[in-house]
């Protein structure tokens, strides 16, 4: 199956977060996922949600990648994935947000709507992914995390 890859470099800065919604947004049109597709949505969600922890985590710019199945695949065939590398070896660390926290739900959230999410090495920095398969509608209760590290070796 072909796959179309776009990406966006992102500066460290918080208005950059607003700038990759509406790219992602304008990419996921182009590719025949309209605002009003369920999976649009939530793939913007989740760009909005790895974009925000790269810019308010690392002070570094990164890199937005997302994979479709390319234009006249069939419809439902394969999977999204979107990916956020940037410069920081910090790992991600979820965590556990209270009911008054303002922040913290980042990964909790990215657990709950992605079939697959993890992150790995890379060079200096890290990479971010998740995945969702093509024609899913994301669950909407609350399971446990699925993430997956890579080995560093």
């Amino acid at each position: 199956m072909q796959v179309l890859q776009v990406q966006l470099v992102v500066r460290p800065d918080p208005a950059e977060v607003g700038r990759a919604r509406r790219w992602a947004r304008s990419r996921l049109d182009a590719a025949g996922l309209g605002a009003d597709d369920p999976l649009a949505e939530t793939l913007v969600l989740l760009i909005s949600e790895l974009v925000t922890n790269a810019v308010l985590h690392t002070g570094c710019s990164a890199v937005l990648r997302i994979q479709l199945p390319a234009a006249g695949a069939a419809a439902g065939a394969g999977m999204v994935r979107v990916e956020v590398a940037d410069g920081s070896a910090r790992p991600p660390r979820p965590r556990h947000a209270e009911r008054d926290d303002t922040d913290g739900r980042g990964l909790e959230l990215v657990d709950g709507l992605a079939d697959r999410w993890g992150w790995q090495a890379e060079g200096a920095g890290k990479r971010v992914w998740c995945e969702l398969d093509h024609g899913a509608i994301p669950r909407p209760h609350v399971r446990a995390p699925r993430y997956a590290v890579a080995n560093r070796a």
